[in-house]
């Protein structure tokens, strides 16, 4: 989503748009990576030293809110967020260093119309999380590529 389409549906949503948020828009949105909200508050610093942290955190929850950005709880590493994609996206968690990388397509939606005839529930929306280590810390670790049952290296 574009900067204008953001400032648009902030304006939409009876939101300011105000320098400081424009700068937390702009780190978050320029980032591919998943930035924890000490990491985003670092960033805005270097272009607005005059940012504080509570508006770093009060932005964040607003962009959130919207569906602006993706909040990703990583079990013990501090909560993290990235530009929300146009499409439904899932994650793959590195349990060890926190790292996470986002993928498209995942393609649940024969479960999901399953899961609600079954139960009977509506359901708006899933959240689909891998968990496992990368490549780096995999190899930290020495432990080799583990195969899964067909014989492929996972």
């Amino acid at each position: 989503m574009s900067l204008s389409e953001i400032k648009e549906r902030l304006h939409q949503a009876g939101h300011k748009v105000t320098p400081q948020r424009l700068t937390i828009i702009k780190v978050v949105t320029g980032s591919n990576e998943h930035l924890t909200p000490a990491a985003i508050y670092r960033k805005v610093r270097r272009t607005d030293p005059e940012i504080g942290e509570v508006t770093v955190y009060r932005t964040l929850n607003i962009l959130e809110e919207m569906g602006l950005v993706c909040l990703l709880h990583t079990g013990d590493n501090p909560p993290s967020y990235v530009a929300s994609p146009d499409e439904h996206h899932g994650h793959i968690i590195c349990s060890e260093c926190g790292k996470v990388v986002n993928f498209l397509n995942c393609n649940l939606g024969e479960l999901e119309e399953r899961l609600s005839s079954e139960t009977g529930f509506t359901i708006n929306e899933h959240h689909l999380n891998f968990f496992g280590k990368c490549p780096k810390c995999r190899e930290q670790t020495g432990r080799p590529l583990i195969k899964n049952q067909r014989g492929e290296s996972s």
